[in-house]
C-alpha cells in the first residue's frame, strides 16, 4: 500500500508539471498516477517540436550556491544513486519525462553535450521524472539513439518537487564542489552559444 505522502505526491505530479507543452501525461500515465498502478504501455511523446519551438527558457540564478540534493535515485541497472556519488565533478542535471515532448527534442543536444565533454569531466545526468520510472525510461531509451546519456529515473520525483519550477524539462548546473550554479527552466539547445558559456563556467569551476 501507498504511504500518503507517497500518494500525495503522485496525485500532485501533474498540476505540479503544468507548464510543458505536453505536460500532461498520456491517459494511461495519468490513470496509473491516480491508481498507483502500472499503466501497460509507457506513454510518450509523439511529435517532436521542430526548430525554434522545441527550444524555449529561461535562466534562473536565484539557488546559486545551493548544496545539490542527497535524494536516492535509480540507476538502468536498479542500483540507488545520489548525486554525492559525482563528488567533484561539475553536473548537468536534467529533469525529463517521455511524455513531455520539449524534453524528447531537447535529449539528442544533451547527449552530444555528454559525448563532448563527458572525457573533460562534467557529468550529465538524465533523470527521468516519469511515474512508472524504469519501465518508461528504458523503453524509450532502447527506442532512441542515446549512447551517452543513461535512464536514471526518480519515479517519487523528490527531484522534481524540491526543484519546484514546475516545468519540465528542468536543468540544473552544478560546480565541481557540488553547488548550483544557475537552473535553465524550459527546453535548451545544449549545443548552441549560450549553453556552451554555461557549460564552460561549469568545466572551470
Amino acid at each position: 500500500m501507498l504511504s500518503s505522502s507517497r500518494a500525495l505526491m503522485i496525485l500532485l505530479l501533474p498540476a505540479l508539471l503544468a507548464a510543458c507543452d505536453r505536460q500532461s501525461p498520456p491517459k494511461e500515465q495519468a490513470n496509473a498516477a491516480i491508481s498507483g498502478e502500472v499503466a501497460p504501455t509507457p506513454g510518450e511523446a509523439t511529435a517532436e517540436p521542430k526548430g525554434e519551438a522545441a527550444f524555449n527558457y529561461k535562466i534562473d540564478k536565484s539557488k546559486a550556491g545551493t548544496a545539490a540534493p542527497d535524494f536516492v535515485f535509480q540507476a538502468p541497472d536498479g542500483s540507488d544513486m545520489t548525486l554525492q556519488d559525482f563528488a567533484g565533478k561539475p553536473m548537468l542535471v536534467n529533469l525529463w519525462a517521455t511524455w513531455c515532448a520539449p524534453c524528447v527534442a531537447e535529449m539528442p543536444t544533451l547527449d552530444r553535450v555528454a559525448a563532448a565533454h563527458g572525457a573533460k569531466g562534467l557529468a550529465v545526468l538524465t533523470i527521468s521524472q516519469d511515474v512508472q520510472g524504469a519501465k518508461a525510461a528504458g523503453a524509450f531509451f532502447a527506442k532512441h539513439d542515446l549512447p551517452h546519456l543513461k535512464a536514471y529515473t526518480d519515479p517519487d520525483n523528490r527531484f522534481g518537487f524540491s526543484y519546484a519550477t514546475g516545468v519540465l524539462p528542468t536543468t540544473v548546473l552544478y560546480d565541481a564542489q557540488g553547488k548550483e550554479m544557475l537552473r535553465v527552466i524550459g527546453a535548451m539547445d545544449w549545443e548552441g552559444a549560450e549553453a556552451r558559456s554555461l557549460i564552460d563556467d561549469a568545466l572551470a569551476s
